[in-house]
């Protein structure tokens, strides 16, 4: 597979974990030049040169030098486990919040180097994509239209979806569009008179052509740490543990299988169809913690997965349980 084309590649030279990610191929596993450039989307000659570095800097000597070779390997094993373009593992740390401020940042180093002139980018919510925002330094980029995969929220303690898309189109200078409707409506009759009527379904046809589409997923159970529980009640929650969900994904319910399960919340949210989703060029997948692994499993199945951004202890569980 090949990974989505990226700018900066002078800092992504310099960097000591593309570098040890080189080094790593080259030497433990035996890839040769040729498969290290198209793996890692670089030229044979920057390979050529990252390797040489590595002696230089003596990151390579009888083995890989200290730096990030356990992170390295995770990320290795999973892009083969689950067929990846790439895979992003960065530190764990404890907690929700700790997590997705770990994850964020790499995404929002990730996105600085793959956005591009003239791309379509749909985005979705939650504490990881805000965390994204901290290290997220594009230059200004032409033609590039952000669209919101979702509804908002009106609580103020929580993560928007409105907020965040906007703020990240801010950053580009890139055309927003927004999901102006709640997240959650009463009934399915309403959100398909909202679709239709009053004229969301042009961003449905928005997202139809997707070049990149960006999310985080949650988990659901009793210890789940999802944001969608803040807006949903106790009962709600645990009648979709019932049902078998083990995934939020863009506040639509899924099963272990990516299917969505039985319950009428998945009629009433204000989302682009998960379908439309899974047509994207490219989708990236970005959350953190060991009880993600799941979630994390089930929308790849239901939308597909090119690049997921994790952490160590993410990562762990799901080459654990995936098959």
């Amino acid at each position: 597979m090949a990974k989505l084309a990226r700018d900066g590649q002078k800092v992504l030279r310099d960097a000591q974990s593309l570098r040890l990610r080189a080094a790593w191929l080259y030497y433990t596993y035996g890839y040769t030049q040729k498969d290290i450039a198209d793996r890692l989307g670089l030229a044979r000659t920057t390979v050529v040169k990252l390797l040489d570095e590595t002696l230089k800097r003596a990151e390579v000597q009888i083995w890989i030098a200290e730096g990030a070779p356990e992170l390295i390997d995770l990320s290795l094993r999973l892009e083969d486990r689950l067929k990846l373009d790439e895979a992003i593992v960065v530190p764990g740390e404890e907690g929700a919040d700790g997590a997705a401020k770990a994850v964020g940042a790499a995404l929002g180093a990730w996105l600085s180097e793959t956005i591009h002139d003239g791309m379509r980018v749909g985005v979705g919510w939650g504490r990881t994509l805000t965390a994204s925002l901290a290290t997220f330094r594009p230059p200004r980029r032409d033609n590039v239209k952000v669209v919101s995969l979702l509804g908002g929220v009106v609580e103020v303690a929580l993560t928007n979806p409105l907020e965040f898309t906007w703020r990240l189109a801010n950053q580009l200078g890139a055309e927003c569009y927004l999901f102006p409707a709640p997240l959650i409506v009463d009934s399915a009759e309403t959100r398909d008179r909202l679709l239709v009527r009053c004229g969301l379904d042009r961003l449905e046809k928005l997202a139809s052509s997707l070049d990149l589409a960006v999310l985080s997923v949650g988990d659901i159970g009793p210890a789940a740490t999802s944001l969608s529980k803040g807006l949903l009640s106790k009962v709600q929650l645990q009648e979709l543990y019932e049902a078998g969900c083990v995934s939020d994904t863009l506040c639509n319910f899924l099963a272990a299988d990516g299917t969505s399960v039985s319950h009428p919340l998945n009629e009433r949210v204000m989302s682009i169809g998960l379908d439309t989703i899974a047509r994207a060029r490219h989708i990236v997948i970005a959350t953190g913690g060991a009880p993600r692994a799941e979630a994390i499993l089930a929308a790849r199945k239901r939308i597909g997965c090119n690049t997921l951004v994790t952490d160590e202890h993410a990562a762990r569980r799901l080459l654990e349980i995936a098959v």
